[in-house]
C-alpha cells in the first residue's frame, strides 16, 4: 500500500502549526523543517508527534527541496503552516494515491483574506500542485511564489485546500513588505530595471486585473481591499528594484 508524507516548513508559526499538522495526522509522517524559531512551534509540533529539523534558511524554494529529502515515503503532500486538509480533501488524496494515474496532482485552493474566504480577485481556483512522487518533481529557486517544478502530466484534484493566508490586516501588511522584497530580488534575478514610472503602471494595471477583470468587485469590501493591497505589493517591488545593489 503506498504511504504518504506531508512535510511542512516553518519559523514561529505558534499561531498555525498545531490546526495545520492535526488536519494532516492521516499521513504516514508529518515532517516539520524549521528555519530557528524563537516562539513554541518546535515544541508543539514534536507534542503532536511530528518529525522536526532544524536547517539554516536558503529561500523557500530550497528549503521545501530539502523537506523533499527529508521525506521518508513515496508520496509527498507539500503543505503551509497556514494551510489545512479539510476532511473531503484528506480522503480524495488517500482515494488518489492507492489508485494514481499521474506522478504529481495539483490541488484547488480556498483563502482567507482578514474576514473573509474570497472567490474571485483570482483567487479561486488558485490551482497549485501539490501533491506528488518522490522524484518526480522539485521546488523553483524563487526567493518567492515557489512552485513545484515537474516534466510529467499533471493530474488534478477536485477538493479544496483551506489557505488562512491574511488572518488579519497587520498580516496583509506584513506580507506586502515581505513579499515585495522578494520579489524585487526575482526581478533583478531575470534581468529587470525598476523605475518610478513602471511601479506606477504595474500597480495600476495590477488593481484593474484584480478589481474588474478578475471581478474583485464581487467579493465585497474585502475584494477592493485585496485589490488594493495586490496594487502597493506591486508599487514597492517595483521602487525597491531601483535600489537593490
Amino acid at each position: 500500500m503506498p504511504r504518504l508524507s506531508v512535510i511542512i516548513i516553518a519559523k514561529n508559526e505558534s499561531k498555525n502549526i498545531a490546526d495545520c499538522i492535526k488536519s494532516a495526522n492521516f499521513a504516514d509522517e508529518i515532517i516539520v523543517l524549521d528555519s530557528g524559531s524563537s516562539d513554541n512551534t518546535i515544541l508543539l509540533a514534536k507534542k503532536l508527534g511530528a518529525k522536526v529539523f532544524t536547517r539554516p534558511w536558503k529561500g523557500y524554494g530550497q528549503y521545501k527541496n530539502i523537506a523533499i529529502q527529508l521525506a521518508k515515503y513515496e508520496w509527498i503532500f507539500s503543505l503551509d503552516a497556514d494551510e489545512r486538509i479539510p476532511p473531503a480533501l484528506k480522503q480524495e488524496i488517500l482515494k488518489t494515491i492507492n489508485r494514481s494515474n499521474f506522478d504529481i496532482y495539483d490541488v484547488p485552493r480556498s483563502s482567507f483574506f482578514v474576514s473573509r474566504f474570497i472567490k474571485f480577485s483570482g483567487w479561486r481556483p488558485d490551482r497549485t500542485k501539490r501533491l506528488f512522487k518522490k522524484g518526480s518533481a522539485k521546488f523553483s529557486s524563487h526567493h518567492v511564489h515557489e512552485h513545484l517544478i515537474t516534466k510529467y502530466e499533471i493530474g488534478h484534484l477536485s477538493e479544496s485546500l483551506i489557505h488562512y493566508s491574511y488572518q488579519d490586516f497587520e498580516t496583509v501588511l506584513k506580507k506586502i513588505n515581505i513579499y515585495s522584497s522578494l520579489g524585487a530580488r526575482d526581478l533583478k534575478d531575470r534581468g529587470a530595471k525598476g523605475s518610478l514610472k513602471k511601479a506606477i503602471f504595474h500597480a495600476l494595471w495590477a488593481f484593474v486585473r484584480t478589481y474588474i477583470l478578475r471581478l474583485g468587485f464581487l467579493d465585497g469590501r474585502e475584494g477592493l481591499m485585496l485589490a488594493i493591497s495586490v496594487a502597493e505589493g506591486t508599487y514597492y517591488r517595483y521602487i525597491k528594484l531601483i535600489y537593490l545593489k
